[in-house]
């Protein structure tokens, strides 16, 4: 019996360990990542008109870079809409001189595509680069 005690207690120790580890794994930097796919709307809205259900699975939380137009800016969320398909919010604020009608590219995590909004969604995004 004895025996037994000491080997199921360390098990369940590092069970625990394991599950919290797991759980509780660091934030990803987002901005500091290299990005797996670099897109573009059409080609987003390509892949999931030809097969949502893969596409979701191939970009779904992977860090992606889009190059579009800015269509909407809403400060009150953090975000922006681009190319009138992409809703982007940013992690602490806005970066200065966003404004409509100008062609940035940012780098985010992508969330999804809304079926309700009909737009893709990305959050923790960063400015990589912005025409004036």
């Amino acid at each position: 019996m004895r025996k037994k005690i000491l080997i199921i207690i360390p098990l369940f120790l590092i069970t625990g360990i394991s599950i919290y580890l797991y759980s509780y794994k660091g934030h990803r930097n987002i901005e500091s990542e290299t990005a797996d796919y670099t897109v573009t709307v059409k080609g987003l809205e390509k892949e999931f008109t030809f097969n949502d259900s893969l596409a979701t699975a191939k970009y779904q939380d992977k860090t992606i870079e889009v190059t579009a137009i800015v269509t909407a800016v809403e400060p009150a969320s953090k975000g922006i809409v681009i190319s009138e398909k992409i809703f982007a919010t940013f992690k602490d604020s806005l970066p200065k001189d966003i404004a409509i009608g100008r062609m940035l590219k940012i780098k985010g995590r992508f969330l999804g595509y809304d079926e309700l909004l009909q737009e893709f969604k990305i959050d923790q995004s960063s400015l990589v680069h912005q025409n004036k």
